[in-house]
């Protein structure tokens, strides 16, 4: 009997600590978050939640109220890749990247609106507003635009999304992503590449022939040229060796033909006359 009191004093000690407990709570929000208090079953007439933003240490009583927390800093997200149709319905692969943030003065609607974390809104939401984006754009393109035009395709993405997220408190920092075409417009662009490296390669041999060609043209009529002032060389030497021998010749056949005679001088009435020898 003595036991009780005791056991009493204990239960109410624990009750009491429990109450306490779940009447009081605390949480701190640093500056690199903003958080959201709100009384768990409190609406407006239009069944709007009542909240406020809260930032430091905050206490509340977790039976009537939760705190909840949004980051204010840059989040990147990398999306599984998903498919689009052109105008003239050839499918396209799509893998976007973005890189947005919070505004904290939208923080409180976008708890009032959706209830839900950053990672819940991705996946949900803005997801969904990426690929409209997608979806809309690539319907004002054929595939062979799209292909031609990736970079302005991509900002007029983009600038669907700064649009349709930044009303919702989302700012986009960065937007791009990798386009992949279907396999049989890859393959058809592989070809035209190819025939196009051909059509040069084929061009360079052309050009390399007729190089060639002007070089061992200039070659002939270099050696043509050279041959010809040889033979006009030659044939300057011939005539003046030609006609040295002439003279030589002359005078040689007419010391051969001499008889040794010197020529003789007589006089006579008619003055001194000179004989000369004879050549036979």
């Amino acid at each position: 009997m003595k036991k009780g009191p005791k056991v009493f004093l204990i239960v109410a000690a624990v009750f009491a600590c429990l109450m306490f407990l779940t009447a009081t709570c605390t949480k701190m929000v640093d500056n690199s978050e903003i958080g959201i208090k709100f009384k768990k079953f409190a609406l407006t007439n239009q069944g709007e939640l009542i909240a406020n933003e809260v930032t430091g240490l905050i206490i509340y009583n977790p039976i009537t109220t939760k705190v909840f927390t949004y980051p204010v800093y840059i989040q990147r997200v990398d999306y599984q890749p998903f498919t689009v149709t052109t105008k003239d319905a050839a499918v396209f692969t799509m893998d976007p990247m973005l890189a947005y943030q919070l505004e904290r003065s939208k923080a409180t609607y976008v708890f009032s609106k959706y209830r839900r974390s950053l990672k819940e809104i991705e996946e949900g939401y803005m997801r969904t507003c990426i690929y409209d984006a997608y979806r809309i754009t690539a319907n004002d393109y054929t595939s062979d635009e799209l292909m031609a035009n990736r970079a302005k395709f991509e900002q007029e993405v983009k600038t669907m999304l700064e649009a349709s997220l930044g009303k919702e408190g989302f700012e986009v920092h960065e937007f791009t992503s990798q386009i992949t075409p279907p396999q049989s417009l890859s393959a058809a662009i592989e070809a035209k590449n190819q025939a196009i490296q051909e059509s040069l390669k084929a061009s360079n041999l052309v050009k390399q022939a007729e190089a060639n060609a002007q070089i061992e043209i200039a070659k002939a009529k270099g050696e043509a040229e050279a041959m010809r002032i040889k033979a006009d060389a030659e044939a300057y030497y011939n005539r003046t060796i030609s006609a040295s021998l002439s003279a030589l010749i002359v005078q040689e056949d007419w010391i051969e033909k001499w008889d040794g005679k010197l020529p003789e001088v007589t006089s006579s009435s008619n003055g001194l006359m000179m004989t000369l020898p004879s050549i036979k």
